[in-house]
Protein backbone atom coordinates (compact mmCIF):
# COMPACT_ATOMS: atom_id res chain seq x y z
CA UNK A 1 0.00 0.00 0.00
CA UNK A 2 1.85 3.43 -0.89
CA UNK A 3 2.43 5.51 2.21
CA UNK A 4 0.10 8.37 3.02
CA UNK A 5 1.50 11.65 2.59
CA UNK A 6 1.98 14.12 5.30
CA UNK A 7 0.36 17.57 5.57
CA UNK A 8 2.75 20.19 6.15
CA UNK A 9 0.98 23.09 7.70
CA UNK A 10 2.39 27.00 7.65
CA UNK A 11 2.58 28.27 10.83
CA UNK A 12 2.09 31.98 10.37
CA UNK A 13 3.57 34.16 12.99
CA UNK A 14 2.62 38.24 13.03
CA UNK A 15 4.93 40.30 13.85
CA UNK A 16 5.46 42.45 17.15
CA UNK A 17 3.94 46.23 16.70
CA UNK A 18 5.81 48.36 20.00
CA UNK A 19 3.71 50.88 21.47
CA UNK A 20 4.64 53.94 23.92
CA UNK A 21 3.93 55.97 26.21
CA UNK A 22 4.79 58.80 28.71
CA UNK A 23 3.20 59.99 31.73
CA UNK A 24 4.41 61.70 34.91
CA UNK A 25 3.99 60.22 38.54
CA UNK A 26 3.79 62.55 41.63
CA UNK A 27 4.93 60.90 45.10
CA UNK A 28 2.32 60.63 47.53
CA UNK A 29 4.33 59.68 50.34
CA UNK A 30 8.21 60.66 50.31
CA UNK A 31 10.83 59.35 48.49
CA UNK A 32 14.13 57.70 50.50
CA UNK A 33 17.24 57.08 48.33
CA UNK A 34 18.87 53.77 48.98
CA UNK A 35 21.93 53.30 46.52
CA UNK A 36 24.73 51.75 47.75
CA UNK A 37 27.48 54.49 48.52
CA UNK A 38 30.73 54.70 46.52
CA UNK A 39 32.81 53.66 49.75
CA UNK A 40 31.05 50.21 50.54
CA UNK A 41 31.47 49.59 46.44
CA UNK A 42 34.54 50.44 46.30
CA UNK A 43 35.21 48.07 49.55
CA UNK A 44 33.41 45.05 47.87
CA UNK A 45 35.72 45.79 45.07
CA UNK A 46 39.06 46.00 46.87
CA UNK A 47 38.50 44.96 50.70
CA UNK A 48 40.90 46.46 53.19
CA UNK A 49 40.34 43.54 55.76
CA UNK A 50 39.67 43.29 59.44
CA UNK A 51 40.72 45.65 61.05
CA UNK A 52 42.11 45.79 64.52
CA UNK A 53 40.63 47.37 67.93
CA UNK A 54 43.01 49.94 67.57
CA UNK A 55 42.23 50.64 63.94
CA UNK A 56 38.20 50.52 65.03
CA UNK A 57 38.76 52.99 67.80
CA UNK A 58 40.59 55.77 65.44
CA UNK A 59 38.29 55.50 62.75
CA UNK A 60 34.74 57.01 62.34
CA UNK A 61 32.42 54.76 61.79
CA UNK A 62 29.69 56.76 60.28
CA UNK A 63 29.95 60.49 58.36
CA UNK A 64 26.38 61.07 58.17
CA UNK A 65 27.05 64.26 55.57
CA UNK A 66 28.83 61.91 53.34
CA UNK A 67 26.60 58.81 53.70
CA UNK A 68 23.64 61.11 52.97
CA UNK A 69 25.19 62.47 49.68
CA UNK A 70 26.33 59.20 48.60
CA UNK A 71 22.61 57.85 49.36
CA UNK A 72 21.09 58.91 46.09
CA UNK A 73 22.02 57.78 42.70
CA UNK A 74 23.65 61.19 41.20
CA UNK A 75 24.14 62.17 38.10
CA UNK A 76 27.65 63.85 36.93
CA UNK A 77 26.58 65.62 33.24
CA UNK A 78 25.55 68.45 33.87
CA UNK A 79 24.48 69.14 30.04
CA UNK A 80 22.60 66.01 30.05
CA UNK A 81 19.92 65.56 33.24
CA UNK A 82 18.03 68.45 33.81
CA UNK A 83 18.30 66.85 37.61
CA UNK A 84 21.24 65.66 39.97
CA UNK A 85 19.37 62.70 41.53
CA UNK A 86 18.29 59.99 39.18
CA UNK A 87 16.19 56.65 39.78
CA UNK A 88 16.59 52.62 37.95
CA UNK A 89 14.63 52.75 34.96
CA UNK A 90 14.18 49.01 36.00
CA UNK A 91 12.81 50.03 39.73
CA UNK A 92 9.52 51.31 37.92
CA UNK A 93 9.67 48.35 35.87
CA UNK A 94 9.92 46.43 38.92
CA UNK A 95 7.11 47.81 40.57
CA UNK A 96 4.69 47.25 37.45
CA UNK A 97 5.69 43.88 37.41
CA UNK A 98 4.83 43.09 41.01
CA UNK A 99 1.74 44.87 40.75
CA UNK A 100 0.86 42.48 38.21
CA UNK A 101 0.86 39.38 40.95
CA UNK A 102 -1.83 41.58 43.05
CA UNK A 103 -3.77 41.93 39.35
CA UNK A 104 -6.31 39.61 38.49
CA UNK A 105 -5.81 38.51 34.76
CA UNK A 106 -1.95 39.26 34.44
CA UNK A 107 0.93 37.67 35.66
CA UNK A 108 4.77 39.41 36.93
CA UNK A 109 7.06 37.29 34.30
CA UNK A 110 4.40 37.87 31.18
CA UNK A 111 3.76 41.66 31.90
CA UNK A 112 7.96 41.69 32.30
CA UNK A 113 8.59 40.38 28.67
CA UNK A 114 5.71 42.93 27.22
CA UNK A 115 6.81 46.12 28.73
CA UNK A 116 9.77 47.74 29.33
CA UNK A 117 10.65 51.05 31.03
CA UNK A 118 13.06 53.62 28.35
CA UNK A 119 16.39 55.09 29.28
CA UNK A 120 19.06 53.42 31.92
CA UNK A 121 18.25 56.14 34.80
CA UNK A 122 15.33 58.49 35.01
CA UNK A 123 15.26 62.04 36.10
CA UNK A 124 13.88 62.72 39.86
CA UNK A 125 12.80 65.99 40.87
CA UNK A 126 13.03 67.26 44.44
CA UNK A 127 14.87 68.98 47.12
CA UNK A 128 16.50 65.87 48.99
CA UNK A 129 16.51 66.42 53.02
CA UNK A 130 18.74 64.32 55.17
CA UNK A 131 17.04 61.40 57.33
CA UNK A 132 18.90 59.74 60.07
CA UNK A 133 17.09 56.08 61.32
CA UNK A 134 17.54 53.33 63.26
CA UNK A 135 17.81 50.12 61.30
CA UNK A 136 18.54 46.78 62.00
CA UNK A 137 21.79 44.83 60.43
CA UNK A 138 21.07 41.75 58.69
CA UNK A 139 23.41 39.44 61.23
CA UNK A 140 22.07 36.86 63.17
CA UNK A 141 21.90 39.34 65.86
CA UNK A 142 19.61 41.76 64.14
CA UNK A 143 22.10 44.42 65.52
CA UNK A 144 21.06 47.73 65.06
CA UNK A 145 22.78 50.46 63.98
CA UNK A 146 22.28 54.41 62.82
CA UNK A 147 22.01 54.91 59.01
CA UNK A 148 22.17 58.30 56.90
CA UNK A 149 20.05 58.74 53.52
CA UNK A 150 18.63 61.37 51.47
CA UNK A 151 14.80 62.06 51.59
CA UNK A 152 12.42 63.57 49.14
CA UNK A 153 9.48 64.80 50.62
CA UNK A 154 8.06 65.86 47.53
CA UNK A 155 8.90 64.27 43.99
CA UNK A 156 8.23 63.52 40.07
CA UNK A 157 9.62 62.13 37.76
CA UNK A 158 8.65 61.56 34.09
CA UNK A 159 8.47 57.79 32.88
CA UNK A 160 7.99 56.64 29.52
CA UNK A 161 6.57 53.14 29.18
CA UNK A 162 7.22 50.95 25.98
CA UNK A 163 4.92 47.75 25.38
CA UNK A 164 3.91 45.34 22.40
CA UNK A 165 0.11 45.20 21.25
CA UNK A 166 -2.41 44.06 20.71
CA UNK A 167 -1.61 41.89 23.55
CA UNK A 168 -0.78 45.58 25.83
CA UNK A 169 -2.30 48.62 25.13
CA UNK A 170 -1.74 52.42 26.74
CA UNK A 171 -4.88 52.27 28.83
CA UNK A 172 -3.74 48.89 30.43
CA UNK A 173 -0.36 49.89 31.23
CA UNK A 174 -1.08 53.03 32.46
CA UNK A 175 -3.24 51.28 34.87
CA UNK A 176 -0.70 48.86 36.06
CA UNK A 177 1.53 52.02 36.76
CA UNK A 178 -1.41 53.45 38.92
CA UNK A 179 -1.68 50.26 40.65
CA UNK A 180 1.94 49.83 41.36
CA UNK A 181 2.36 53.70 42.56
CA UNK A 182 -0.26 52.38 45.49
CA UNK A 183 0.62 48.72 46.24
CA UNK A 184 4.37 48.29 45.67
CA UNK A 185 6.18 52.24 45.54
CA UNK A 186 9.72 53.36 44.83
CA UNK A 187 12.88 53.60 46.83
CA UNK A 188 13.39 52.09 50.13
CA UNK A 189 11.20 51.46 53.20
CA UNK A 190 8.68 51.41 50.37
CA UNK A 191 4.94 49.90 50.40
CA UNK A 192 5.69 46.83 49.18
CA UNK A 193 8.19 45.63 52.01
CA UNK A 194 4.88 46.06 54.60
CA UNK A 195 6.39 47.70 57.03
CA UNK A 196 6.77 51.16 55.26
CA UNK A 197 4.71 53.56 53.18
CA UNK A 198 7.17 55.05 51.84
CA UNK A 199 8.02 55.73 47.78
CA UNK A 200 3.68 55.65 46.68
CA UNK A 201 3.37 57.63 43.56
CA UNK A 202 -0.07 58.25 40.91
CA UNK A 203 0.09 58.89 37.56
CA UNK A 204 -0.84 62.28 36.69
CA UNK A 205 -0.54 65.09 34.01
CA UNK A 206 2.81 67.26 33.77
CA UNK A 207 0.91 70.21 35.19
CA UNK A 208 0.27 68.89 38.26
CA UNK A 209 4.08 68.00 38.49
CA UNK A 210 5.20 71.64 37.54
CA UNK A 211 6.19 73.23 41.23
CA UNK A 212 7.53 70.32 42.14
CA UNK A 213 9.98 70.27 38.80
CA UNK A 214 10.81 74.10 38.99
CA UNK A 215 11.28 73.97 42.48
CA UNK A 216 13.36 70.57 42.49
CA UNK A 217 15.82 71.17 39.65
CA UNK A 218 19.56 70.18 39.46
CA UNK A 219 20.71 73.28 40.92
CA UNK A 220 18.36 73.21 44.63
CA UNK A 221 19.78 69.47 44.51
CA UNK A 222 23.00 70.68 44.36
CA UNK A 223 22.74 73.36 47.04
CA UNK A 224 20.75 70.99 49.60
CA UNK A 225 23.87 68.31 48.71
CA UNK A 226 26.09 71.12 49.67
CA UNK A 227 24.41 72.52 52.75
CA UNK A 228 21.39 70.05 54.06
CA UNK A 229 18.29 70.41 55.92
CA UNK A 230 16.63 67.71 58.29
CA UNK A 231 13.76 65.78 57.20
CA UNK A 232 12.69 65.90 61.38
CA UNK A 233 13.65 67.12 64.48
CA UNK A 234 15.28 63.48 65.27
CA UNK A 235 17.58 63.76 62.66
CA UNK A 236 18.58 67.09 63.85
CA UNK A 237 19.40 66.27 67.05
CA UNK A 238 21.35 62.90 65.82
CA UNK A 239 23.20 65.29 63.62
CA UNK A 240 23.95 68.16 65.74
CA UNK A 241 25.01 65.63 68.43
CA UNK A 242 27.15 63.99 66.18
CA UNK A 243 29.02 67.18 64.71
CA UNK A 244 29.88 68.47 68.70
CA UNK A 245 31.18 65.03 69.66
CA UNK A 246 33.36 64.54 66.71
CA UNK A 247 35.05 67.73 67.55
CA UNK A 248 35.19 67.14 70.62
CA UNK A 249 37.36 64.13 69.92
CA UNK A 250 38.96 66.05 67.84
CA UNK A 251 38.17 63.42 64.63
CA UNK A 252 38.81 64.72 61.02
CA UNK A 253 35.59 63.86 58.63
CA UNK A 254 37.06 62.07 55.37
CA UNK A 255 37.66 64.08 52.40
CA UNK A 256 34.26 64.07 50.15
CA UNK A 257 35.79 63.53 47.16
Amino acid sequence: MPKASKQVTEVAIESLQVGITSVWVRGLTPFICNAMSEKVRQELLYPKGRKSMAGKQQSIKHDPLLEFRGSAYRSLDVNKEPTRIVFPATGFKSAICNAALETPGTKKAQIGRLLWVEGSYLSLYGVPQMLMSVVRSADMNRTPDVRTRAILPEWACQVTIKFTTPQLNAKSVIALLGRAGILIGVGDFRQEKGRGNYGQFEVCNASDCAAIVKAGGIKAQDAAFESPTFFDSETESLSTWYEEERVRRGQEREAAG
